[in-house]
């Protein structure tokens, strides 16, 4: 029996990036793919709090400011994100701190965000959690 792969490259049980990847590359790709949907949906809910949507939690109390201001500070957010996104993808020299600084920031955003929305809050978090992960621990510069 042998140990290596039906192919005969590589030992079996080893993992091995494809041609052209490098590992951990899929972890980055990744974390750039949902800072990108994390900007679309903070920049929806920005919009839908600035412009006084109803499908926020009525009569919600915020540890400092109201709904409008929230939606203005997601809104900033947003756009963030999405430089930081196409920086990711573009693989940009120190852009990985960026995105975990606004990934860090938009986790504790969503968390005084809660009263208005609390499970998608608790979502949104914990995406920033994983794209803080995926930009630590793999988005180091290449080899």
């Amino acid at each position: 029996m042998s140990t290596r792969d039906p192919a005969g490259s590589r030992p079996a049980g080893r993992y091995a990036p494809p041609a052209g990847y490098e590992q951990g590359e899929g972890w980055v790709l990744f974390a750039g793919t949902i800072l990108a949907i994390l900007a679309t949906l903070n920049l929806i809910d920005g919009i839908a709090a600035v412009s006084k949507s109803k499908f926020f939690v009525g009569h919600a109390e915020f540890v400092f400011a109201n709904l409008k201001t929230w939606g203005w500070i997601l809104i900033i957010v947003a756009i963030i994100q999405g430089v930081t996104a196409a920086g990711v993808f573009l693989r940009w020299q120190g852009i990985r701190w960026v995105g975990v600084t606004i990934a860090g920031l938009n986790a504790i955003v969503q968390l005084l965000f809660l009263p208005a929305y609390p499970l998608w809050a608790l979502s949104l978090f914990t995406l920033d959690v994983l794209v803080m992960y995926g930009l630590i621990a793999w988005g180091g510069p290449r080899q």
